[in-house]
């Protein structure tokens, strides 16, 4: 009886160390030089309604002073890649992925390099 239950539970450990973990977070370095980006009339409720349009990203954080975005994303259906590459598309850098040129001249005069 006892090697019954030491073998479910050497089993069901097994089962679950294979398996990845989903929900996954990540801190991403960017550049902000606004310093209302959050309430930013066009750029910030852009860059919010852009970003969860984001299959699998759970939720972000942009963090001003620090310069960074930290994300919560499901690892099953999305990936940092594909983050890091809409921000870009945002017009803002995202780690080694420059913002896309067209992007960034949209954005407003206050979210560009003065």
């Amino acid at each position: 009886m006892k090697k019954i239950l030491y073998l479910l539970l050497l089993s069901f450990s097994i089962t679950n160390a294979q398996e990845p973990r989903k929900n996954l977070k990540a801190i991403i370095k960017t550049a902000i030089y606004c310093d209302h980006c959050k309430e930013c009339e066009t750029c910030g409720k852009n860059f919010q309604a852009n970003m969860l349009k984001i299959k699998g990203l759970k939720m972000y954080e942009l963090d001003e002073k620090k310069m960074t975005i930290t994300v919560y994303y499901n690892s099953q259906k999305t990936n940092l890649q594909t983050i890091k590459t809409a921000i870009s598309k945002l017009g803002y850098d995202a780690d080694d992925i420059k913002a896309d040129a067209k992007a960034y001249e949209k954005l407003d005069g206050c979210c560009k390099k003065a």
